[in-house]
C-alpha cells in the first residue's frame, strides 16, 4: 500500500486539494466559506505532553493534521501503553476545511477469519471469565489503527511518510520518566502485567516492577518505528513483525486463530458520518460498530428537557441526565453491533417522534426499570451480553489550514493483552464480543463473534459544525461504555450551562446505564446527592477516575480546548 501521494508540481502544503472525498458531505460550504477558515490557530489536545508535542513538532514544520496525528499515535503507544497503541484500533473523524466535508475513518480491529462464535465459551459451553479471556491468545483482533492513519496520511498528507516517526523513536532510545499516570497502574493487580512480556518490560535490573519516575527505555519500539519509517505499513501487517502477531496470539494460555494472510487481508473502512442537530450545532459521529449514533440521541433526548435552564449546582438537572442516560444505554445495549452484519436500526433511533416519545417517559422520579423502545428498523429486542473495560485514548489535531481530526484509539483494557510484540501491546478488542452469542431465547446476540466481524464499540469521537459549515467543536473521551456519558456530561456542561471548556470537563461523572447510576461519589456536593436520592438515583460509586475526555469549542473565534483533569492530558494552541 502506498503511503503518500505526491502531486505533481503542488506545494506540500496544498497536498489535500488533490484528493476527493467520497463519504457524503455533512454540510455543504462554498469555496468562500472554506477560504475563511485558512490559516487559523493549530492545535493539539492529548493525554500525554510528549505526544500532543510531538504532534505539534510536526505541525510546526509544515505538517497537517493527517500527519500530526501520525506523530501522536506513535508517542502514546510509547508513553502511555495502557491505553492505545499500534497494536490496537482507532476510530477518526475527519473534517476536511477544504470543501467541508466529514469522513470517518473506521479501524476498528476485526476477528480473524477462522474466529469462532463459541471461542469465549469454556469446555461446558459456559462463558469464560473476563481476568482468563483478556489475556488469551484469542482475545486480539487484527489491529486496524495504523491501516486507518495510513489511509488518511495517503489521501489528505503533506509531509512525507519517513518523517513523521522521529520524536517518538527518539524518545523510545533515550527512554523517558515514567509518569504518575502509568506508574498508578503499575502498582496495581492487572492480570495483563503477570503476562511474561509485561513482567519482563516493566521490569528493574533488580527483577522489581518499575514504578514512578523510573526512565523506562524500549529500543524495541524505535527499530520498529524505523521499519515502519521506512517501508510503511507492511511492517506491521507483513514480515517479521506480523509473523510475531501470529506467533504471540497463538501461544497458550487459549491460543487464537489469528494468520499472516488475516493481517495482510485487514482494510480500514472509510465511512459516512451519522450526523444530528443539537443546539446551534450539527454534531457529527461514527456509525456503527461505534455507539457514535447513541450518544446522538442521547443529546436529542436532552433537548427534550430543561436542563439547560438549570446548572451543575441543580440536582434536578442531574436528575434529567441519569434518566435520559438510562433510555439512552437500554436503546444502545439493546441493538448495536457490527451494521456491516447485524441491523442496527439508526434512523429509528433518532426519528423525532421516537425521541418524543422516549422523552416523555422521563417522570418527576426515577424509573424503576428501563426498557429498550422499538424503534422503526428493528429487529426483536435482545439482552446485551457484552463487557466492555475502559481502557482507551482520545486526542484532536487542527492544522494551519482548518482540518481537524478528532479520534479516540484503544488496545482495549488495560495494556490490551500484556502480551507484546516489537515493543507495543497486542489488543483485547475481541471481549468486546459478547462472550455468550446466544440470548436465553436461543436467538444469537446482534454483538456476537464472527469471522471479519468488528465488535461494537463505545468509542465515540465527534465533530460539531455551525450552521454555516464552520467547525465549531471537536470532543471524545476513554472510558468503556462510560464514553457516551463523559461526552454527553461534557458537552452539557460546556454548552448548556456555558461553562469555560476546562471547567465543564472537571465536572463530575455520572454514568446511569442499568438500574444502578454510578459516577464520582466523593466529587458531588452532598446537596446534589441529596436530591438525587429523593428523587430515587442513589448515586453508587463508578468509575470516574476512568474518563479522559478531550475537547475544543471555538467560541468567538478563539479555541476553548480542555483536556481531563483525571488524566495527564494538555492543550497546545500554535500562532495563526
Amino acid at each position: 500500500m502506498s503511503l503518500s501521494r505526491i502531486c505533481a508540481a503542488a506545494a506540500a502544503l496544498a497536498l489535500a486539494s488533490c484528493t476527493t472525498p467520497t463519504a457524503e458531505t455533512a454540510v455543504e460550504t462554498s469555496a468562500e466559506v472554506a477560504a475563511e477558515q485558512n490559516e487559523v490557530a493549530p492545535f493539539v489536545v492529548a493525554a500525554n505532553p510528549l505526544a500532543a508535542r510531538a504532534g505539534m513538532d510536526v505541525l510546526e514544520r509544515g505538517g497537517n493534521a493527517a500527519d500530526a496525528a501520525l506523530a501522536v499515535q506513535a508517542m502514546l503507544s510509547l508513553v502511555e501503553p495502557q491505553s492505545s497503541g499500534m497494536g490496537g484500533g482507532a476510530f477518526l473523524n475527519y473534517f476536511n476545511a477544504e470543501d467541508g466535508s466529514v469522513t470517518i475513518y473506521d479501524g476498528r480491529e476485526t476477528a480473524p477469519a477462522q474466529a469462532s462464535r463459541t471461542m469465549f465459551l469454556d469446555s461446558n459451553g459456559k462463558p469464560l471469565g473476563y481476568r482468563e479471556a483478556v489475556v488469551s491468545g484469542r482475545a486480539t483482533g487484527v489491529p486496524g489503527a495504523v491501516a486507518a492513519l495510513a489511509m488518511l496520511h495517503e489521501e489528505h498528507g503533506a509531509l512525507p511518510w519517513n518523517g513523521l516517526f522521529d520524536d517518538a523513536i527518539r524518545t523510545a532510545d533515550e527512554g523517558f520518566v515514567i509518569s504518575p499516570r502509568l506508574g498508578n497502574f503499575l502498582s496495581r493487580d492487572f492480570a495483563q502485567l503477570s503476562q511474561p512480556d509485561a513482567a519482563a518490560y516493566f521490569a528493574r535490573p533488580d527483577g522489581t516492577r518499575m514504578q514512578t519516575g523510573d526512565l523506562l527505555q524500549n529500543p524495541a519500539y524505535a527499530d520498529f518505528l524505523r521499519r515502519l519509517s521506512a517501508h510503511g505499513i507492511s511492517a506491521l501487517y507483513e514480515g517479521s513483525t506480523a509473523a510475531q502477531i501470529v506467533q504471540r496470539t497463538r501461544a497458550a494460555p487459549r491460543g487464537g486463530t489469528m494468520t499472516m494472510a488475516d493481517l495482510a487481508n485487514y482494510r480500514p473502512i472509510k465511512r459516512q458520518p451519522v450526523c444530528n442537530p443539537w443546539r446551534e450545532f450539527r454534531v457529527c459521529a461514527p456509525p456503527p460498530p461505534s455507539s457514535g449514533a447513541a450518544l446522538l440521541q442521547l443529546l436529542a433526548l436532552l433537548e427534550h428537557t430543561d436542563i439547560a435552564a438549570r446548572g451543575p449546582d441543580d440536582p434536578q438537572a442531574w436528575f434529567l441526565f441519569a434518566e435520559a442516560s438510562r433510555l439512552m444505554y437500554a436503546d444502545r445495549d439493546a441493538y448495536f453491533g457490527d451494521g456491516d452484519f447485524v441491523n442496527v436500526p439508526v434512523a429509528g433511533l433518532l426519528d423525532a417522534d421516537y425521541v418524543d416519545a422516549r422523552a416523555a417517559l422521563i417522570g418527576p422520579r426515577a424509573a424503576t426499570s428501563v426498557q429498550p423502545g422499538n424503534p422503526a428498523g428493528a429487529g426483536q429486542v435482545l439482552d446485551d451480553l457484552t463487557q466492555e473495560p475502559a481502557g482507551t485514548s482520545h486526542f484532536i489535531v487542527r492544522d494551519g489550514q482548518g482540518n481537524v481530526l478528532s479520534i479516540t484509539t484503544t488496545v482495549e483494557s488495560i495494556f490490551g493483552t500484556g502480551r507484546m510484540v516489537d515493543g507495543f501491546f497486542l489488543n483485547n478488542q475481541l471481549t468486546d464480543f459478547a462472550f455468550n452469542p446466544l440470548q436465553p431465547n436461543g436467538d444469537e446476540s446482534p454483538n456476537a463473534v464472527a469471522p471479519g466481524k468488528r465488535p461494537r464499540s463505545s468509542m465515540s469521537p465527534l465533530i460539531l459544525l455551525d450552521e454555516d459549515g464552520h467547525f465549531a467543536g471537536a470532543i471524545g473521551s476513554a472510558g468503556g461504555n462510560s464514553i457516551l456519558a463523559y461526552v454527553a456530561k461534557s458537552l452539557v456542561a460546556a454548552v448548556d450551562w456555558g461553562l469555560p471548556m476546562q471547567t465543564a470537563l472537571a465536572q463530575p461523572n455520572l454514568v446511569a446505564r442499568g438500574d444502578r447510576p454510578g459516577g464520582e461519589v466523593g466529587a458531588f456536593d452532598p446537596a446534589i446527592l441529596e436530591g438525587l436520592a429523593e428523587r430515587g438515583i442513589d448515586l453508587a460509586p463508578g468509575q470516574g477516575e476512568d474518563s479522559g475526555v478531550h475537547a475544543v469549542l471555538i467560541r468567538n473565534g478563539e479555541v476553548d480546548g480542555g483536556y481531563d483533569p483525571r488524566r495527564e492530558g494538555v492543550v497546545l494552541v500554535g500562532e495563526r
